[in-house]
C-alpha cells in the first residue's frame, strides 16, 4: 500500500496534469468572482472523475477509494474549492449506486457520471449540524408520495445542482427515523437562499435548500424507510476520506509555492533557502503531510476492504490530514511573509479554502469523538 503501481501512478498524473492544465491558471479569478466553473468539471468527468467509484454499467470508473484519495489530492493542487466539490458530488452519486434499486440508478447515474447532471448531499440544517439525528426535515407519506417540509444549511451547489439528496424524517425522533429521498432541482416547493458570503471555498454556491410542501414520489426514497441516517454516514466514511485528500493536495501545493519562493527570495545577502532554520521548517512541513498522506491511505484501503475498524480509521486520517493540511497552508504563508498576504501569490487563497474542511464531513471535535467511542467501547 505504500507503493503506486503503474496503473495508480496513470491516474494521479492524469489529474495532477488537469489540475495543472486546467484548474490553477484560473483558480484565483473563480475566487475572486465567486464562478463556478461547470464547463470545466464536466472535462473532469469526460476524464472519468465525475464517478470514480460507481460501478461501470452506468457510467462510472469502477475505481476504489484509494484510488479517489490520489485523484483528489491531485486536483486540489490545482484548486481545493473545486476538488472539494467534484468529491461532494461523487459522494452523492454513490449513494445512489450503493442504496438505489436499478430504476433509479439507471435514472440519475448515467447523467452524474457526466457530470450533466450535479448532485448536492443535504444533511446539516439550522439547528442540526454536529447532532445530525435531530434533524427537523420532515416527510409525510400522502399516497404515493412525501410530502418534504424543512430547510437545509451550508449545502454545497446548492441552486446550480439539478439532484439532491436529502436526509429527511419519516418516522420517530432519533437516527432511526430518516430516510434518504432524491429530489430534483424542478420540483415544485424546492427553492434556495441567498449564496452565503464565506471566508474561502468562494468558487462553489454555498446556499440553503428550503423545501416547503415539496411533494416527493415514493420512488424516489434510497432504501428502507428509516435507515437514512446509516446512509448518510456511510457517504461520509469516503467523504472524510475524501476532504482529507483535498487538503493535502492544496497543503502540497502551498508546499511547492514555498519551497519555490524560498529559492529565489533573498536576504541578508543569501537565499531564503540557505538558512537553516527555514530548512527545518520546510523539512517539518514535508513530514507530517507525508505522515497524513500514509494515514489517510491506510483508512482508504480499510474502507475498500470494508473493514470493522473502517469509520474509525476514516475519522483518523480525516482529523489528522485537514488539522495538518490547514498548519502546512499557514506555515507556508508565514514563509512568503508579506507577499503570502496578497491574494496573486496564491498562498492565502489556500489557507482560506482549507480552514473549512475542519468543520465539514463531521468537524474534528466529532471525529475525535468517533474514534474516542471506539476506544471506550461505547
Amino acid at each position: 500500500m505504500f507503493e503506486l503501481n503503474e496503473d495508480q501512478t496513470a491516474i494521479r498524473d492524469m489529474a495532477r496534469d488537469f489540475a495543472a492544465e486546467k484548474l490553477a491558471p484560473e483558480a484565483l479569478r473563480w475566487d475572486e468572482e465567486k464562478h463556478f466553473p461547470v464547463d470545466v468539471m464536466r472535462e473532469a468527468a469526460a476524464l472519468g472523475m465525475g464517478g470514480v467509484y460507481i460501478r461501470e454499467d452506468v457510467g462510472g470508473s469502477g475505481l476504489s477509494r484509494f484510488d479517489a484519495a490520489l485523484i483528489f489530492e491531485a486536483l486540489a493542487t490545482g484548486c481545493p474549492t473545486i476538488s472539494a466539490y467534484i468529491s461532494i458530488h461523487n459522494m452523492c452519486a454513490w449513494m445512489i449506486d450503493t442504496y438505489g434499486d436499478e430504476e433509479q440508478r439507471a435514472r440519475w447515474l448515467p447523467g452524474l457520471c457526466s457530470m450533466e447532471l450535479l448532485a448536492s448531499y443535504c444533511l446539516t440544517e439550522p439547528g442540526a449540524g454536529s447532532d445530525a439525528a435531530a434533524l427537523k426535515t420532515k416527510a409525510v407519506r400522502d399516497g404515493d408520495d412525501y410530502v418534504v417540509n424543512g430547510v437545509k444549511q451550508f449545502i454545497s451547489g446548492a441552486g446550480v445542482a439539478d439532484v439532491y439528496v436529502v436526509m429527511a424524517r419519516t418516522g420517530a425522533e432519533g437516527a432511526g427515523g430518516i430516510s434518504t429521498l432524491v429530489i430534483e432541482k424542478d420540483a415544485p416547493g424546492l427553492s434556495f437562499g441567498a449564496d452565503e458570503r464565506k471566508m474561502g471555498w468562494n468558487a462553489q454556491p454555498t446556499r440553503q435548500v428550503i423545501m416547503e410542501d415539496v411533494r416527493v414520489p415514493l420512488a424516489n426514497r434510497l432504501g428502507d424507510e428509516g435507515i437514512g441516517f446509516r446512509v448518510a454516514m456511510a457517504g461520509l466514511d469516503g467523504g472524510r476520506l475524501n476532504i482529507g485528500a483535498c487538503s493535502l493536495g492544496g497543503a502540497q501545493a502551498a508546499l511547492e509555492k514555498a519551497t519555490t519562493y524560498m529559492g529565489e527570495r533573498k536576504a541578508f545577502g543569501k537565499a531564503l533557502t540557505q538558512f537553516q532554520a527555514l530548512q527545518f521548517t520546510l523539512a517539518d512541513m514535508a513530514t507530517e503531510l507525508e505522515a497524513a498522506r500514509t494515514l489517510l491511505w491506510r483508512a482508504a484501503a480499510a474502507l475498500d476492504a470494508k473493514r470493522p475498524d473502517a469509520t474509525k480509521l476514516c475519522a483518523m486520517a480525516k482529523r489528522f490530514a485537514t488539522d495538518t493540511g490547514f498548519d502546512v497552508a499557514n506555515k507556508a504563508l508565514q514563509l512568503h511573509g508579506g507577499y503570502g498576504y496578497l491574494s496573486e501569490y496564491g498562498i492565502e487563497k489556500i489557507v482560506r479554502d482549507l480552514r473549512v474542511h475542519q468543520i465539514l464531513e463531521g468537524t474534528n471535535e466529532i471525529m475525535r469523538l468517533i474514534v474516542a467511542r471506539d476506544l471506550t467501547g461505547r
